[in-house]
Formats: structure tokens, C-alpha cells, sequence
């Protein structure tokens, strides 16, 4: 198997869609008798294990709970066979910095669009717009420079296609969930959630991950409102405190659990009838494939990734992004046919498995090498 050096900019102990993946791919790495090695920023609360290479960074002003890493190449991940970087910024640069050097294949994933946290930078259009722009002619120059860009699903690979104007070497590869983590846990497991987070009981819908603006996490809130069921959230992030008083102010019965141990998420999702993700922003959308192999259906906006990844009356269903009667109408809809929509998703649970995509990622690998000549 080839040697790896991947390099990312999000990494344990923060947990998202990236450092997940890039942890999970590590660990199938390995399971295989490859090498993969972890370039990240470096923070006081995180021990990194053998091939994990921390090194210093600074914290984000802008996006709270990121940091940038300090561009630099460890020297002992400079012997690999392919670099692999799952950022386009400043690890991203050190990841091509170390290709070029040592001219050895350079792939690049596609997690982010960066141009969306654009508001997170200013509240004024004309700058957005700007920051927007700017951005994309940044991921046009990247990913321009990549052997190969993988992207999660085809409306990233579009994105990037249509928007940015990368139009050479985009691979659509699923990240893939550890369907052996994420499988439906039994009544007493939920049971037991249920009972040390005090959720009552009835018909639970809720949503994990970041609470980030992007997320428009507000208009599920909006939408649950005189819906007969509790609202969980997990996770945390900037739009937490607005999220409660939203919540206070249409009279919501909402729990906000904070983050949660990522060995109770499955059951998190067993417990819950509906997962509402109303992000417009997301490249795939892992967390709603998590919760479809455990068996519950997702609402999810028509809108970027999730467009593919929920499909409508199978594994749940859409509704137009921005109209909170639509997706009031979808949750409704999904709790009505949770048991046949549950065992729909059951019945797509290998297809969605990350054994599946590091096969793929073992064969792109080779053939990078192999057209490198290296």
C-alpha cells in the first residue's frame, strides 16, 4: 500500500465531518498495513498518537474553535508516496510544498466551500460578495495544482466544476461512515439516553453537529414550532445562544445537550423519530448518512450535497430551502412513516460504509503514483 502524509487544518480533538474522516481513513489505513500520517494543528488539550504530528497554531478570530496551523513540513512525514491534503489553506500549502519538493502525487479533498463563511468575516454585501469571489479564485488556484480532487458528492464536484472553475482531475469518492459504530442500538440503549439527558418521553426530532450560522439551524427551530415532539440538539458552536432564544421565543420545547461523546451518538440518533439538517452548505452532509445507517430518516433542505443525500421516501425526504411550512410538513410527514422510512435506510446501509470509499482511495492512490512515475 502507498505511504500517506494528509494534512488538514481540522483535527482531533475538535470532531466534524473532516477530522472525523481523516481519523476514520487513518484508522482503516492502518487496519490494512499502510501508513498514514496526520499533519494538524497542534492544541494543549490533545495527545496526538503515533503518526500524528501536531504543530503550532493560532486560533481563527473569525470562526470560533478553528485554529491555522503554522505552515511546516515534520521531517518525518516527508518519506511517503502520496500527500494527501484535506485543506486548501495554510496545511493545505505545507502538503503542496512537500509534493512539489519532493515531487511525489498531490491530492486534494474537497470538504468546504469556503466562499459560504463569508459572513462570518463581514455583514456588509459588497464585501461578502468580494470575500466570495476572492475565495473562489483561491480554491481555482488550489485545486488546480492537485493530481487528483476528490469531492464527496457530485453537486461539490459541480460546485467546483461549474463555480470555481476547477474542471481536471475531480473524482466524486463518498467519505463513508463506520457502519460498525453507526448501527441501531437496542430499546435499553435508548432507554438509557433518553434517561441521563431527562428527555421525555414521545417522538423526538433533533440535529448534531456544529452550530454555526451556515447551518441554518433557525429555521428548524421555526419549523418545530407546534409540532408534538421534543427538539434535541447536540453539538455546539457561535449560533448556540441565539438557537435558545429562538427556541424560548416560539415556544419550543428544545434540550441542548452540548457536545456529545461520539460513542453515544448512535444512540443519540436510535432515539430520535426525525434528523432535521437544513444546511445549505454542506459538500455531503456525513451526519445524515450517520443517522440513516442507524435507521432514522432525515429532513433535509434541497440544497447542496443533501439534495443527493436524502432521497425523497426512502431515507426521507426534502423540502425547499427557506420555507419553514414546507419543512414544518417534511418532519410531520417523516414521523408518520418513520417505521417503513427506518427500514429503508436499513436496507442502504452497505452501500454507505467507509470500507467501500478507502478501497476507492487505494486505487486512486495507485494510479496517481503510477501516472507520477514516481
Amino acid at each position: 500500500m502507498q505511504s500517506v502524509a494528509a494534512f488538514t487544518d481540522t483535527y482531533l480533538p475538535t470532531v466534524n465531518g473532516v477530522s472525523y474522516t481523516v481519523q476514520t481513513w487513518r484508522d482503516r489505513w492502518r487496519e490494512r498495513g499502510g501508513r498514514m500520517d496526520v499533519v494538524f494543528p497542534g492544541t494543549d488539550d490533545y495527545a496526538p498518537e503515533t503518526g500524528e504530528y501536531p504543530v503550532r497554531s493560532v486560533s481563527f478570530p473569525f470562526y470560533d474553535g478553528f485554529r491555522l496551523g503554522v505552515p511546516r513540513v515534520p521531517s518525518r512525514v516527508e518519506d511517503v508516496d502520496v500527500v494527501h491534503a484535506h485543506t486548501p489553506f495554510a496545511l493545505g500549502l505545507s502538503g503542496l510544498r512537500l509534493a512539489r519538493r519532493e515531487n511525489r502525487p498531490f491530492v486534494a479533498s474537497y470538504h468546504t466551500p469556503t466562499g459560504e463563511y463569508a459572513d462570518y468575516l463581514t455583514s456588509r454585501e459588497p464585501f461578502e460578495r468580494r470575500i466570495e469571489s476572492l475565495s473562489e479564485r483561491y480554491e481555482r488556484w488550489f485545486f488546480g495544482r492537485a493530481d487528483a480532487v476528490l469531492c464527496p458528492s457530485t453537486d461539490a464536484r459541480d460546485h467546483l466544476r461549474d463555480e470555481v472553475g476547477v474542471d481536471e482531475g475531480l473524482t466524486v469518492l463518498s467519505n463513508g461512515v463506520d457502519t460498525e459504530r453507526f448501527a441501531p442500538v437496542g430499546d435499553a440503549a435508548v432507554a438509557d439516553f433518553r434517561e441521563r439527558h431527562d428527555l421525555p418521553d414521545g417522538p423526538l426530532v433533533g440535529y448534531t453537529g456544529r452550530h454555526g450560522f451556515e447551518k441554518n439551524l433557525d429555521e428548524f427551530v421555526r419549523a418545530a414550532a407546534g409540532i408534538d415532539a421534543t427538539v434535541v440538539f447536540g453539538g455546539d458552536g457561535p449560533a448556540r445562544g441565539e438557537l435558545e432564544s429562538l427556541a424560548t421565543d416560539v415556544g419550543l420545547d428544545a434540550r441542548f445537550l452540548g457536545f456529545l461523546p461520539r460513542e453515544d451518538l448512535p444512540a443519540f440518533y436510535s432515539a430520535l423519530d426525525a434528523f432535521v439538517f437544513p444546511s445549505p452548505v454542506e459538500t455531503q452532509g456525513l451526519v445524515a448518512l450517520e443517522a440513516n445507517a442507524c435507521g432514522t430518516p432525515v429532513v433535509g433542505a434541497d440544497a447542496g450535497a443533501l439534495s443527493d443525500t436524502v432521497v425523497d421516501g426512502v431515507t426521507g425526504y426534502h423540502y425547499p430551502l427557506g420555507d419553514v411550512e414546507a419543512c414544518r410538513k417534511a418532519i410531520r410527514r417523516v414521523l408518520d412513516e418513520r417505521e417503513a422510512l427506518s427500514d429503508s435506510c436499513l436496507d442502504r446501509r452497505e452501500e454507505l460504509g467507509v470500507d467501500r470509499a478507502v478501497d476507492e482511495l487505494a486505487s486512486l492512490y495507485d494510479r496517481v503514483v503510477d501516472e507520477k512515475g514516481t
